[in-house]
């Protein structure tokens, strides 16, 4: 994926390899090498890989540091990411952020991953689950270079794409290979075990949507996968 990041790239693997985030990265808010990722908090806890700009990030930054955070890049969106998290969780990170982004945090302490995807889905996000293996990227072609997973067309998703040009997510035209919807968050723990829904509805009154959204999200892939 070096086309997607030609200024530079890096991989982070836990000390016991059982989770791994890698990075290709175009330099454009922050050019130090402070802004690199896979990007770590102050005790290496929490990793993130980010794609995307998170357009109130100086805002967020100024929030940070009034309540403590010490912040080592000069002005970085990334880290307004890892401290965000620490500081309100995802859940409250992802009602403060203005943005378009696709990100994965991993949080050795709770030894969960959890995703996200901006709220009207400019940056993507496609994720599998093969032989208990969760595999994600913000490209298929990154998926399909494991060798484990094949290139093998949905049939579901291509009858959507022959009635309406699109197959909606979660479904994308490979079998097995899933996108994340727009303005939703996935957390996957330990044994496989995954939760999902939506944070976010443009409709007016939305709110009430967002109750029942968790489950419904959550059977909707699992039915897929």
């Amino acid at each position: 994926m070096e086309h997607r990041g030609p200024d530079g790239g890096a991989n982070w693997i836990s000390f016991d390899r059982r989770v791994g985030l890698a990075h290709r990265r175009l330099s454009i808010i922050d050019l130090s090498s402070a802004a690199a990722q896979p990007m770590a908090n102050e005790d290496g806890t929490v990793q993130v890989t980010f794609n995307g700009e998170i357009y109130n990030h100086l805002n967020l930054r100024q929030e940070l540091v009034a309540v403590g955070h010490l912040f080592r890049s000069p002005g970085s969106d990334t880290e307004v990411l890892l401290h965000g998290y620490e500081e309100w969780g995802l859940q409250g990170l992802l009602s403060r952020l203005s943005g378009d982004f696709a990100f994965a945090i991993w949080d050795a302490k709770s030894a969960t991953l959890s995703l996200a995807r901006d709220r009207i889905g400019v940056k993507p996000l496609y994720f599998s689950l093969k032989h208990g293996l969760f595999l994600f990227a913000s490209e298929i072609k990154a998926i399909l270079a494991h060798p484990d997973v094949q290139r093998d067309i949905d049939p579901i998703a291509m009858y959507h794409y022959l009635s309406f040009l699109t197959a909606p997510a979660p479904l994308t035209m490979f079998k097995g290979i899933y996108k994340l919807p727009a303005a939703h968050f996935m957390e996957v723990g330990g044994g496989g075990r995954f939760s999902a829904g939506r944070y976010w509805d443009a409709v007016p009154g939305g709110e009430s949507l967002q109750a029942n959204s968790r489950e419904s999200t959550t059977q909707i892939v699992r039915r897929s996968m």
